[in-house]
């Protein structure tokens, strides 16, 4: 009550400033996940995943690979300078209807801005130290924004990465832009080792990865910075990914996770996971109920 009796004083004595200080406070919509962007120690033996098997178009630009999932939606691969343990998540992109607002709104809040080179985009470092990037909506990535007739999912629904700071995480993603609960669980009903955030504006979903140990090795670290691909039907991407010639153990092996969704995870050359998921679940979720719309194939197209 005091700040809204501050700003309807400040605006009959100062109109223009009382203009910025309320577009500051209204955080303008954040709708989905625009892109998912790792480091790879090989382009090419990632690219064996990505495009022979998982089936999306590899196209070059900027000195990184680009996938597209759909129009809106992609996934980036850099070169990794000297291959070594540690993550492979560099960053991950939000689409809001409005970037430059949002940056104004953020800044307003104490947040540092950092410009990025792709026009329409700003980035932002959450309290953990990971980069988020928003993209203006409509937006595209450099490379060929178009989708493969092989393309395994046409649907990014969430990214997923280590937490060790949930409440300082929750400040920044639910207090400051929003966020709001989707889903929690764990590996066993005592604890909770996942939790699962969805956009304001959206049904896409950032999941906190928590319990890890202190110093992950690859696996874990692949593991827990995942992102995560909606699909209707689990046993078309079975068969997709057989008629792209995927024979490895993981191109088949289905199992329902849970949160009650069927799930199949692939992995890259760098340990990365990519998780396939059906939009809806099959069975009761532990732990909790959803409380959140699913998502489904035609959202962010």
């Amino acid at each position: 009550m005091k700040t809204l009796r501050v700003i309807a004083t400040l605006a009959l004595c100062c109109p223009l400033l009382s203009a910025q200080m309320l577009l500051a406070q209204k955080r303008p919509a954040i709708t989905g996940i625009a892109f998912f962007r790792m480091y790879s120690a090989d382009l090419n033996a990632s690219a064996k995943i990505y495009d022979d098997e998982m089936g999306f178009l590899r196209t070059e630009a900027d000195g990184r690979d680009f996938y597209s999932v759909n129009d809106a939606q992609w996934f980036e691969v850099l070169p990794l300078a000297a291959p070594e343990e540690g993550s492979r998540l560099i960053a991950i992109g939000l689409t809001t209807r409005n970037a430059k607002r949002l940056a104004t709104y953020l800044r307003a809040h104490g947040q540092a801005i950092l410009p990025q080179k792709e026009p329409g985009q700003f980035g932002v470092k959450d309290p953990e130290g990971n980069l988020i990037v928003f993209v203006q909506e409509g937006n595209k990535h450099p490379g060929a924004s178009v989708t493969q007739p092989r393309a395994t999912s046409h649907r990014i629904i969430h990214a997923g990465f280590i937490v060790r700071d949930a409440a300082a995480e929750d400040r920044f993603y639910r207090d400051l832009l929003g966020f709001r609960q989707y889903w929690h669980g764990g590996q066993t009903d005592a604890r909770t080792d996942y939790v699962s955030i969805q956009v304001p504006d959206g049904t896409d979903w950032l999941e906190y990865m928590l319990n890890n140990p202190a110093s992950p090795n690859q696996r874990t670290y692949g593991m827990s910075n995942h992102f995560s691909l909606g699909v209707a039907h689990m046993d078309a991407v079975v068969a997709a990914l057989a008629a792209n010639r995927c024979t490895e153990p993981m191109c088949s092996k289905t199992q329902v996770g849970r949160d009650g969704k069927v799930q199949l995870n692939m992995f890259d050359p760098d340990k990365t996971r990519i998780e396939y998921m059906e939009f809806k679940p099959v069975a009761t979720p532990c732990c909790s109920p959803f409380a959140g719309r699913h998502p489904d194939e035609q959202e962010s197209k």
